[in-house]
């Protein structure tokens, strides 16, 4: 999601020694090698579809794993965020390795923000965005812009270990953002407010069960090309390709007013995206956005591959849909 800056800290705190205590004691057994093989990096499936460990999709109603449901305190800080909680991990980072740099433009995270707590780190442990650098201490809760360029460093011997949850947010949870501290503003008397364990206590906290849409509406269609225009990088065909993508999207909301969302409407709303792909591709090739990605590979994986699902019920993202998401980022940090 992309932020206003780099790096914003919750005024919420965690006890990093309960919470590293519990993850321990799930064992070496629950990890699991990074999906896309990045070396040092692996990952422990807290939320998944269905809550199984196993499932990777990014979309279908989320619930806890069993790991999950094994950690109290780390189901009390998942309620404590107020968020509507997606597909969320702990992520551990090897020492002297590093999550390279990247910037997150699939479809998943472009309204998702990634919350991270970390829980066993290192002062030298380094985290940039953008041009700002930091380091997250344990127990502290944060989150930064995953449309600019991150990447993760950690030069020390120990593993790093975070909690990291994706989440679209909710009313509380975008309440604590507004009593935040961006990186960059002195402390002054701001602190974040502990949150204690309460021993034995599993917590509930809403999850998704609606990610993926049936169709995109016209105004979901118009706000992801309106991100895309308001980050274009000056450049001689950009105004044809906005013509090109008004075009689209006004035959996109007309088609939406007739068929809505109903099967019979998808052949004709993949003839216009089809008919979209085709026409803004040669134009656009030369666009870039002022995250250095290229116009119309964000466009493919924000737009195009999720705008209309293939025939039957949305349970879940197609395999492709997947590879493309998982594709478009790093998908690590």
């Amino acid at each position: 999601m992309k932020l206003q800056v780099p790096f914003i800290q919750l005024p919420i705190a965690f006890d990093a020694a309960a919470l590293a205590a519990e993850i321990d004691a799930l064992g070496e057994g629950a990890w699991k090698p990074h999906p896309q093989g990045f070396a040092g990096n692996s990952m422990l499936p807290l939320l998944a579809v269905g809550g199984d460990p196993d499932n990777e999709s990014f979309a279908g109603a989320m619930r806890p794993t069993p790991h999950l449901l094994r950690c109290p305190y780390l189901s009390q800080v998942f309620a404590s965020l107020g968020v509507t909680a997606g597909r969320s991990r702990l992520m551990r980072l090897s020492g002297h390795a590093e999550v390279t740099r990247h910037a997150d433009q699939g479809y998943y995270w472009t309204e998702r923000v990634r919350v991270h707590v970390p829980v066993v780190t290192q002062p030298t442990v380094r985290f940039e965005c953008g041009d700002a650098s930091i380091n997250m201490a344990a127990g502290e809760c944060w989150i930064f812009d995953t449309w600019r360029q991150h990447r993760v460093i950690n030069d020390a011997v120990q593993s790093r270990i975070h909690l990291v949850v994706d989440t679209v947010g909710g009313g509380g949870f975008w309440d604590l953002v507004g009593r935040g501290r961006p990186h960059n503003a002195p402390p002054g008397t701001w602190q974040a407010q502990p949150l204690l364990p309460k021993p034995g206590v599993v917590a509930t906290f809403p999850c998704e069960t609606v990610n993926v849409p049936t169709v995109m509406s016209p105004w979901e269609v118009n706000a992801h090309l309106s991100l895309l225009f308001t980050d274009a990088l000056p450049h001689p065909q950009l105004a044809q390709v906005r013509q090109i993508a008004m075009r689209f999207a006004r035959t996109w909301q007309g088609l939406w007013f007739e068929h809505g969302d109903r099967p019979e409407g998808r052949a004709a709303f993949r003839t216009a995206l089809q008919r979209f792909t085709d026409e803004v591709k040669g134009p656009s090739q030369g666009v870039l956005l002022n995250n250095e990605i290229r116009w119309f590979n964000a466009m493919m994986t924000i737009v195009a591959k999720f705008a209309v699902a293939a025939d039957g019920p949305p349970v879940a993202a197609t395999a492709e849909q997947q590879r493309a998401a998982r594709n478009a980022a790093g998908d690590n940090a």
